[in-house]
């Protein structure tokens, strides 16, 4: 994914006038820029990638918080939407059975010797996912499986 997609699919919701996409689309480009600005150089797919999460992130948690102090529910469906979006540009998160299953093959791959190496044990499975996945779920399970 890079910022010539973000922008093509920018340009895509104007012609559709899908006020929505395109509102959530130029936050991740803003993001983009800043990121862009701040090293002086383009970014990689992974750093654009990481963007996406990010303001992913930030919505996601303004719409837990507006659906905690039960805000009006049309500012709580624009959030929901606007998550939605974003998480169809992502690649899909592991999770799950799946999951569990890579948490016992990197266990199994290595010796770790109780709750000390939960840390390295997580470190590996985001990586070997490469970071699409939730590392609270990764804790849970590690912390489950590991004495």
């Amino acid at each position: 994914m890079d910022k010539a997609l973000i922008t093509s699919e920018i340009t895509k919701a104007m012609r559709e006038h899908d006020k929505i996409r395109i509102g959530i689309l130029r936050l991740v480009k803003n993001e983009i820029d800043t990121r862009e600005k701040e090293s002086h150089q383009e970014l990689s797919d992974e750093e654009v990638v990481s963007a996406f999460k990010k303001v992913l992130k930030q919505t996601g948690e303004t719409l837990e918080g507006s659906i905690k102090a039960g805000t009006n529910a049309e500012r709580t469906e624009l959030l929901q939407q606007q998550v939605d979006i974003l998480e169809g540009y992502l690649p899909k998160q592991v999770a799950g059975d799946e999951l569990v299953a890579l948490v016992d093959r990197v266990l199994a791959a290595g010796e770790f010797a109780g709750k000390r190496d939960m840390g390295k044990v997580i470190g590996l499975v985001v990586s070997e996912t490469g970071g699409n996945c939730d590392k609270a779920e990764v804790a849970k399970i590690v912390g489950s499986k590991l004495n």
